[in-house]
């Protein structure tokens, strides 16, 4: 027969499981429920936002494809929040009030700071700071984000060239135009890269294309984008190509890097001269080579090659750094190859050895003047 006091301590137990304060079950489900319909309201807000920055009408359908909701729930979603003085519904569709609107400034400004600091002060991979900053933006307190942005140094555009509305609420438009619309055979330069749909941007990001590549577009047509960057061509279809936006323009440092060489183009003793680091470099990685001193206009010379011919031992500002290939593709040089320079051989003094002269009593000395024989000669 089973204890009374087991059954007891038992349920007990599993009370404590299921609803002990901060830490049970039913606390910790109730919160994340919170959580998630917070989160929903949040997306909205941003959803709607951006539908006026880019002039679209905000439906009930387009806010169900974002948060992911049935018409119904989406419905009572969009009751609740018109009742709390976010969003307003007329004829017209739905548009923000000022109090959402200001909500959802923070939340697309805590989104794009958080990118920028993904790109610029960690190694996180370019396709996951998207998805990251969609979890950390609804943590981060008005407070944070003002700190953020002060630590980042008050960035204007995230690592994809979307504006970063400031604290006021002021954004300065990227002012491209999709690459399918440019001139042909003119300098362009990448100022947004799309990161909506997500196989696009995966393409785009494989391609090594970057806000601030430079590139030349070649062939225009309803079949294929084609164009240069970074010294390679890239073909891409129209679809996924029309998520660059693009200037007509040179970059800001005026740097023409159409014909720019590699570094890993060197060959052992070639000399070149570092125009830039390509855009497809980026946080932990470009702050390395800036810190090595790989700044444009140094000189860079392929001092070593390893046995397997990767790494490769470049001398930059008097000091050896071993780069890999893929590293040293990432390095751009000035068009004209240096010559290799022309040293004298240098020998210490202690290798400089007189050739020994045998005096008159040689024979007398052991080993002067005698023939050695041959291994495994005769007697």
């Amino acid at each position: 027969m089973t204890d009374p006091t087991l059954l007891v301590l038992a349920a007990l137990g599993l009370a404590a499981i299921l609803l002990f304060p901060s830490y049970g079950l039913f606390p910790r489900w109730r919160r994340a429920a919170g959580m998630n319909h917070r989160v929903r309201i949040e997306d909205t807000l941003k959803h709607l936002y951006n539908c006026e920055l880019n002039g679209d009408r905000a439906t009930p359908e387009s806010v169900a494809g974002t948060t992911q909701l049935t018409a119904d729930r989406t419905l009572k979603l969009l009751i609740e929040m018109e009742e709390r003085g976010l969003l307003e519904v007329g004829p017209t569709g739905i548009r923000l009030t000022e109090d959402g609107r200001s909500s959802a400034l923070h939340i697309l400004r805590a989104h794009r700071l958080w990118e920028r600091h993904l790109a610029d002060e960690t190694g996180v991979e370019q396709l996951e700071w998207h998805d990251q900053a969609e979890r950390i933006e609804h943590r981060l307190t008005p407070e944070q984000v003002e700190a953020l942005a002060a630590r980042l140094g008050q960035p204007t555009h995230d690592p994809h060239g979307d504006p970063i509305p400031s604290d006021t609420g002021e954004l300065i438009p990227h002012g491209g135009i999709p690459i399918t619309a440019a001139p042909l055979n003119v300098p362009l330069l990448v100022v947004h890269i799309e990161d909506e749909p997500p196989a696009a941007y995966a393409q785009l990001v494989a391609e090594g294309l970057r806000p601030g590549s430079e590139i030349r577009l070649i062939e225009s047509t309803p079949e294929k984008t084609r164009f240069w960057s970074d010294g390679d061509e890239h073909l891409l279809a129209p679809i996924v190509a029309s998520n660059l936006s693009v200037l007509a323009q040179r970059a800001p440092e005026g740097v023409p890097l159409d014909d720019a060489r590699r570094l890993s183009d060197l060959r052992q003793g070639q000399r070149g001269r570092v125009l830039a680091i390509s855009p497809r470099c980026h946080g932990l990685e470009r702050r390395r080579l800036l810190d090595l001193g790989v700044l444009p206009g140094t000189e860079v010379r392929a001092e070593f090659v390893s046995p397997g011919s990767d790494p490769v031992a470049y001398r930059i500002r008097e000091a050896l750094i071993a780069l890999r290939r893929d590293q040293a593709d990432l390095i751009l040089l000035a068009p004209e190859v240096l010559e290799p320079e022309v040293r004298e051989p240098q020998v210490l003094e202690s290798e400089v050895l007189e050739p020994e002269v045998p005096g008159p009593d040689a024979a007398a000395r052991p080993g002067i003047g005698r023939t050695t024989p041959a291994i495994g000669g005769g007697e």
